[in-house]
């Protein structure tokens, strides 16, 4: 079994170090160890899996685990990775949304040995002069702007730092200083956009206590394109279930790029090497069954949400295009179709068996005409229920019903369109 080095390295999952003892202590040592998770949002975005499951595979090899709600910081805001000042949440919003990342992370630690904390406990307790007389005093302005994340919002002029996010890598270094005092906390482990606030939490450290404490960074996770996950309410893939459904999640991954596969792979599976270098060689001779992407697909929905989730997104997504979507219970069904547009159809004219399935089509939108629909239908390529059509006059009728109220109609391979009958 590989150590918790070689399997760091494998995987991918170390940008940055502060110290290179570091390798020595995580294979020999039982250090203390924290990530931080921002509350912005009520959830957590996929985007984040990779630093709760660094939460996990640390504990896995023996470490102790804090995993610390920003419920403090969050009333500030990071600086990091941005380019304009951070909408300031309320104290309300900020404890609300503590609340709502709580149970994700707790997913990922056995609380058992490790720890679940909201710096809010003791940041909202600091005065202004104790903050700055205990802590700032040991920290310059000219090491805070030599921060990349402070540098890169001084090149714009346009939009500048303010003094609030400006202070922020001090409030985090305090964070570290506390949970060392606190709990013997030894690491901080963060994202690389981290490596400024980490470097100067583990340099206060040093200052006021003389010890040496870490710092360790992984690489951003980035589609195909390079570009960040998301983390917008439009475009994020959230873990919580009622924002981002598991079929959701299994799909999105599902549709993983050849390119990232692999990384995603390592970085949020706890599959281990061999399988993961057998998916490697899947991608490249057999890129077509997408062996890869189904791995991935079912390891991370499992993870966040469960095997019967992981079971049930994986049935619904067979059935998406197959027969099998007339045996899908109604909440999975509505998951497979959720995104296609809508409409309602009379019950009493589909039961009379007054609808043909050219009309459906033609004022489902799915065709511009029925003449269209017609086509569709002569060249197969119209579907109810996933049934593809035979004949233009075929209509809609009670055994078409899934739950006694939907019909799918598709048109071609992906171009669909749920009837619901009132």
């Amino acid at each position: 079994m590989a150590s918790l080095s070689e399997d760091l390295r494998f995987r991918g999952l170390v940008h940055q170090l502060t110290d290179e003892r570091l390798w020595h202590r995580l294979d020999n040592d039982r250090l203390t160890f924290y990530i931080g998770f921002d509350p912005s949002f009520a959830s957590l975005h996929i985007g984040s899996l990779l630093q709760l499951t660094l939460l996990r595979r640390f504990q896995r090899a023996g470490h102790r685990p804090i995993a610390l709600a920003g419920g403090g910081t969050g009333m500030i805001g990071d600086p990091g990775g941005r380019t304009d000042e951070r909408q300031l949440l309320t104290r309300e919003q900020i404890a609300a949304n503590v609340d709502g990342i709580r149970p994700q992370i707790a997913r990922f630690v056995d609380l058992a040995d490790g720890l679940l904390l909201d710096n809010a406990s003791w940041l909202s307790e600091l005065s202004m002069i104790g903050f700055l007389r205990d802590v700032g005093k040991h920290v310059t302005v000219n090491q805070m702007m030599a921060k990349e994340a402070v540098r890169a919002r001084l090149e714009r002029p346009d939009r500048g730092i303010s003094y609030t996010e400006f202070s922020y890598m001090l409030l985090q270094a305090y964070d570290f200083l506390r949970l060392h005092q606190d709990y013997g906390c030894e690491l901080q482990v963060g994202g690389s956009d981290q490596w400024g606030n980490i470097t100067t939490g583990v340099e206060l450290i040093r200052k006021l206590s003389g010890k040496l404490a870490h710092g360790l960074t992984t690489p951003l996770v980035v589609k195909a394109d390079g570009a960040k996950f998301g983390k917008t309410a439009s475009g994020a893939v959230w873990l919580d279930p009622a924002l981002t459904s598991p079929f959701r999640l299994y799909q999105f991954l599902l549709q993983t790029e050849d390119a990232v596969v692999g990384a995603y792979l390592r970085y949020f599976t706890f599959l281990d090497h061999g399988q993961i270098a057998d998916l490697d060689a899947e991608i490249d001779e057999h890129p077509q069954r997408r062996a890869a992407q189904r791995a991935l697909a079912h390891e991370v929905t499992m993870l966040v949400h469960g095997e019967e989730e992981a079971s049930r997104a994986e049935r619904a997504s067979a059935a998406l295009f197959g027969e099998e979507i007339a045996s899908l219970d109604e909440r999975t069904l509505l998951d497979v179709v959720g995104e296609a547009p809508s409409s309602t159809v009379a019950r009493d004219a589909l039961m009379r068996g007054e609808i043909t399935v050219v009309d459906a089509l033609a004022s489902s939108g799915l065709v511009s005409s029925r003449g269209e629909a017609r086509r569709a239908v002569a060249q197969g390529g119209a579907y109810v229920n996933n049934r593809r059509v035979e004949g233009e006059e075929r209509a809609l009728g009670p055994s078409d019903l899934l739950h006694d109220r939907y019909v799918v109609l598709r048109r071609g391979r992906r171009d669909y369109h749920l009837l619901v009958a009132r």
